[in-house]
């Protein structure tokens, strides 16, 4: 059974998708008002750059847009003071600003329209389903003027729901051109629904049974969404609890242990997941599996069960980008492949486009995962002030909402005014240079704050003081109230 959360706070939209109780996937987002991959603007162009065969334009954000210039995109042509449609593939970084292409795409649930091509595409996935896509191709109302690729969840529906959505995706595109047209500045002209509109296509399936949100808003815009999905049948609640959605489920918890670089295997091997400046590498151990009784059996025992587990690490942690995974040397040329196809196999359901290399003659193995959103590390880690930026720490207005989160669910047991805190002593400065701030933002401007901070501590305890001689044991620490 598949059950997603979603939930709003702040500003930030999380959503996660769990599988018979256990986190599968999540998605970490800012609302804000920077470009977001499958945005639609009408841009100008401000400069080329022949040397990088690269085009800037003026998207109306801060930071003009980056192209790159090639024949297969059919942008060669273009000039200084070109008017274009771009869509954003890759969200602003740093210093740059956010990678566009002039091949637009309109995505629905069971079709895409799409401008790079004039055909009727197929997703590979469907390749070996023959009858499918001669049905579909003698029986499909595909405009003249755009492509249309064929989604593996048009399968589960009856021809007329596709020709529908094609209808409706067709109208918004027409919708684009014109008010692109009518556009004299560079705006944004189509956000597809925001993060949660594109996020639903993808993760919505038969097997989803349940949808939990935090605010009517989205309540109201999954029902909406649903009504019109004839392969869709499903329960969506609405929850209004003051302690927060996450929490409640115990999700929060689920999350926090990704942080955790380490991943115990089952036969007692693991594998290490380490973030570089260019790349996530993953190394695999065998460690404590002793259970074979042979060297070449153990690495083969070992190596299977880490491709195992590494797909689904990458789909919860939302990584992105070139992924390298170091297996424990193997030679066996069948046994690789036997890797390999596990690796596939744990990506199968994944809607990122996912490329997996052959093994390298150094037993690497190169994934390229395409980039959507960021991954967990950068919502919930920052660079830690004590060790100079060598180490990262869970962000403290991260830590802050999972303390209120305890603090609200030790008010709804009992009336307690009197709360204990610990926390490590790298969030000692941070927290007594602006305890009003911090207090705020625990939502305990009604309590007596004592605060214990102790060394190496991993995570956080939050409890209630009872007994008076608690309060007094913990007087000398007490920083608010």
């Amino acid at each position: 059974m598949e059950e997603v959360f979603i939930e709003r706070q702040n500003d930030i939209l999380r959503i996660v998708l769990r599988n018979n109780g256990k986190l599968k996937e999540c998605f970490i987002e800012e609302e804000s008002d920077e470009p977001c991959p499958g945005e639609i603007y009408k841009g100008i162009v401000k400069n080329i750059v022949p040397s990088i065969k690269s085009a800037f334009i003026d998207i109306g954000f801060k930071k003009n847009a980056y192209m790159y210039i090639h024949g297969k995109f059919g942008n060669t042509s273009i000039k200084n003071g070109d008017e274009l449609l771009v869509e954003i593939m890759k969200e602003p970084l740093g210093e740059k600003g956010p990678k566009v292409t002039n091949q637009i795409s309109i995505p629905g649930r069971y079709a895409v329209i799409i401008t790079s091509n004039n055909n009727l595409n197929f997703s590979k996935k469907l390749g070996d389903n023959e009858e499918f896509i001669q049905y579909i191709k003698q029986n499909i109302e595909k405009p003249s003027d755009v492509g249309v690729m064929i989604r593996t969840n048009s399968l589960n529906v009856e021809i007329e729901d596709i020709n529908k959505e094609i209808t409706q995706l067709y109208q918004h595109y027409k919708k684009i051109v014109k008010e692109d047209a009518y556009s004299i500045k560079p705006k944004l002209l189509y956000n597809g629904g925001g993060t949660l509109g594109r996020v639903l296509i993808d993760i919505l399936s038969e097997n989803t049974e349940k949808v939990i949100v935090n605010t009517e808003r989205d309540y109201n815009y999954i029902k909406e969404f649903i009504s019109r999905k004839s392969d869709i049948n499903l329960q969506v609640e609405l929850y209004l609890e003051k302690q927060s959605l996450f929490s409640y489920y115990n999700i929060e918890k689920e999350i926090l242990c990704l942080r955790n670089n380490k991943v115990v295997l089952p036969s007692g091997g693991n594998i290490i997941i380490d973030k570089t400046e260019a790349m996530y590498v993953i190394d695999v151990n065998s460690a404590k599996n002793t259970k074979e009784i042979s060297i070449d059996k153990t690495v083969l025992s070992t190596n299977t069960e880490a491709a195992e587990e590494i797909a689904g690490q990458i789909m919860m942690r939302n990584l992105g980008g070139i992924i390298l995974i170091d297996f424990i040397d193997i030679n066996n040329y069948e046994d690789k492949k036997k890797i390999i196809k596990i690796l596939k196999r744990g990506f199968r359901d994944d809607k990122k486009k996912t490329v997996i290399y052959p093994f390298t003659k150094l037993n690497l193995v190169q994934i390229a995962r395409k980039r959507r959103g960021k991954s967990i590390y950068d919502y919930i880690e920052e660079e830690c002030g004590i060790c100079k930026g060598k180490g990262n720490r869970i962000k403290l207005s991260y830590l802050n909402n999972l303390i209120k989160n305890e603090i609200i669910k030790i008010s709804n047991a009992c009336k307690i005014n009197d709360i204990y805190i610990e926390i490590d002593e790298i969030y000692e400065k941070d927290i007594l240079g602006d305890v009003l701030q911090f207090i705020k933002e625990i939502d305990a401007l009604d309590k007596k704050i004592y605060i214990n901070f102790m060394s190496n501590l991993e995570y956080f305890k939050v409890e209630a003081l009872i007994f008076a001689s608690q309060i007094r044991k913990f007087e000398n620490l007490k920083i608010y109230g």
